[in-house]
């Protein structure tokens, strides 16, 4: 068995490869800018922009993981268009054209456009992206269907939740940041589905075991809805503090999460959004398809997560 990975170096590729190379599985690994993996095995650098995987490196391989993309980061349109659509369907294109069995594809629930409410979502309940990041990884998903629904090569698409663990940098940090400094909590509100890291790498390798046949598109998440008040009081038992009884009025947070979008050059309310907002979604589908259950919750990862510079995206 051989596979390829594309964003090897990146936070879920990382897991990948290191649980990859635990099960002694070969791979080849690709990253933008190259580097040396846990394993001690080199990715070869890529800029799928503007290079195309060379047709050799395809060659004997059954599955591709395809976690290589631009996100929550400020670029172009055009970049976005170029790298998380375009470069997707030429690779999906030259693996059949290889003879590869399984195309794994990792796009986001970001694709379905933003929540109109609390209720968890299914596959099937999207609405337009307006930012080019969701936009992107929707065309990309309907290219895939469209060109794979009835081929021989199966492809599996993907949306994962907000992916925590040890070692990412994002969504998460304000609180991280606030726990330590040992800020009276937020205020109960909003909440959303997440996946540990741990759990989305079982996850690709799972898909390799029992491969699935044609095409799917399913959600990726732990089935828990966690708002900024819980994920802080589980920050604060990991550093060791009771959870505060006294709570932060809410105007704060708003001036907090501004002053990060300010200095971030995120869109005004971004940052209140991502931790006060609500984001839920479904994994009843994925349950009842693929023999892959979640192992991990955010509680029992938490210490970990403290301990590390970073705390989720």
């Amino acid at each position: 068995m051989k596979c390829l990975v594309t964003g090897a170096t990146g936070f879920v590729g990382r897991a990948l490869c290191e649980r990859l190379s635990t099960n002694a599985i070969d791979f080849i690994a690709i990253s933008r800018s190259g580097g040396t993996l846990v394993n001690g095995q080199c990715a070869y650098a890529l800029d799928l922009e503007v290079s195309a995987v060379p047709p050799q490196w395809l060659a004997g391989v059954e599955t591709v993981f395809h976690l290589a993309g631009i996100a929550h980061r400020d670029a172009a349109a055009h970049t976005y268009e170029a790298v998380n659509y375009r470069a997707t369907l030429d690779l999906a294109a030259a693996a059949a054209a290889a003879g590869v069995k399984n195309f794994i594809y990792l796009s986001s629930v970001k694709a379905m456009g933003s929540p109109s409410g609390a209720d968890p979502r299914s596959e099937d309940q999207c609405v337009p992206a307006t930012d080019p990041y969701g936009y992107y990884k929707r065309q990309a998903e309907l290219g895939l269907q469209v060109a794979y629904e009835n081929s021989a090569m199966s492809v599996v698409v993907l949306r994962p939740a907000l992916v925590y663990g040890a070692g990412a940098a994002g969504n998460l940090q304000l609180l991280a940041k606030a726990a330590r400094a040992g800020i009276p909590r937020p205020p109960e509100l909003g909440g959303r589905s997440m996946i540990a890291v741990d759990d989305m790498a079982a996850l690709l390798v799972a898909l390799v075991r029992e491969p699935a046949e044609g095409f799917h598109l399913w959600i990726v998440c732990d089935g828990n809805s966690y708002s900024a008040s819980k994920v802080y009081a589980l920050m604060q038992s990991a550093l060791g503090r009771e959870p505060s009884r006294s709570w932060l009025p809410l105007w704060v947070w708003r001036c907090a999460c501004a002053l990060r979008d300010l200095v971030g050059r995120n869109p005004r309310g971004t940052s209140y959004i991502k931790v006060f907002g609500s984001e839920n979604y479904s994994n009843t589908e994925l349950l009842a398809a693929v023999n892959w259950r979640p192992a991990y919750s955010f509680e029992d990862t938490v210490e970990q997560i403290m301990r590390g510079p970073g705390t989720g995206r």
